[in-house]
């Protein structure tokens, strides 16, 4: 980011992104703050949940596949 001042000279600095979006949630009304909290902890929730599925059905595939016991079609393994 270039800042020009009256003088004529330069200050150049660089913000990264990581602080853009914490200066502009800084500034944010504590309601919408925490909404994005919550927001954010759902997000991760759901996330890890999804993590927990896929493993789950990786294992009862891996499973089953070292037993010869193959009972599933492998579209069916990761529906949500």
């Amino acid at each position: 980011m270039d800042i020009s001042t009256s003088k004529g000279s330069r200050v150049v600095s660089e913000i990264s992104p990581v602080d853009a979006l914490w200066a502009l949630i800084q500034c944010q009304s504590k309601s919408v703050r925490k909404a994005l909290i919550k927001r954010i902890l759902s997000d991760d929730q759901k996330v890890e949940a999804q993590k927990e599925i896929v493993k789950e059905s990786l294992s009862k595939a891996f499973d089953e596949f070292s037993h010869g016991e193959i009972k599933h079609n492998a579209r069916d393994l990761f529906s949500l």
